[in-house]
């Protein structure tokens, strides 16, 4: 069997096809207390998003950033639809995905905040020749172009094709991400 027709089938089994909003009805009935404590258990890189809008620079803290593709080079990430950014968002055609060093977990907490607070020291961020802001330290920072929104149970997936890309100088602070575990920030520490 070719993996498209097994996994065409797994999906017609379960109930849930590409592109169908799953029926409430048919919920797996995991409350959300259940769901976010296995989740926690998963340490994630934490990253922050930028992007320029009408009303000026917008941006928010994402743990869900993902590659998808090498060729081309394609990104993700998901944001709530009940996010403060998700109106700025799908009306951007790119934004700037920060990959955060653990010496930032300051910036972090600042783009976890209220949306006033994350632009408001000037100091912190500059902008692009094409418009993004962008966070000044980050040790790797991605410029993308967005190619879909996806909507998805209470979020949007995003897909972003990478049109540039910054990484420092490999020293200590840019190997050293920011992962954010069981509700808490940490730096990754050798086996």
């Amino acid at each position: 069997m070719s993996d498209s027709v097994e996994n065409a089938d797994t999906a017609h089994r379960s109930g849930h096809r590409s592109g169908v909003t799953r029926d409430p009805e048919l919920s797996s009935g995991i409350s959300a207390v259940d769901y976010r404590a296995a989740l926690r258990r998963h340490p994630a890189g934490v990253t922050i998003v930028t992007l320029y809008s009408k009303s000026g620079p917008v941006g928010f803290t994402a743990t869900s950033f993902a590659s998808l593709s090498l060729d081309p080079p394609l990104v993700s990430f998901n944001i709530a639809h009940t996010s403060s950014s998700i109106k700025a968002l799908h009306s951007a055609d790119s934004l700037v995905i920060h990959l955060l060093g653990e010496h930032q977990q300051h910036l972090a907490q600042r783009f976890a905040r209220s949306a006033d607070q994350r632009f408001a020291d000037k100091s912190l961020w500059a902008r692009l020749d094409t418009g993004e802001p962008v966070l000044h330290g980050t040790p790797s920072w991605l410029r993308v172009t967005v190619d879909q929104l996806i909507p998805v149970g209470d979020h949007t997936l995003v897909i972003g094709l990478v049109t540039r890309v910054h990484a420092e100088a490999d020293d200590e602070t840019a190997s050293s991400p920011l992962l954010y575990h069981q509700g808490r920030y940490f730096r990754p520490t050798p086996l």
